[in-house]
């Protein structure tokens, strides 16, 4: 079995962070929106 290379190494979990960070980011933004919906929804 041959071991991974040393690009795999740190492109894999370079990858991986940015699709966490690109998933945070949008996920916070839709629950802001919708805590915003909310509050709207609220006021009415």
């Amino acid at each position: 079995m041959e071991l991974p290379t040393f690009e795999h190494v740190i492109y894999i979990p370079g990858v991986l962070l940015i699709g966490l960070t690109i998933g945070y980011v949008l996920g916070a933004r839709a629950v802001r929106a919708e805590v915003q919906r909310i509050k709207q929804r609220a006021k009415e």
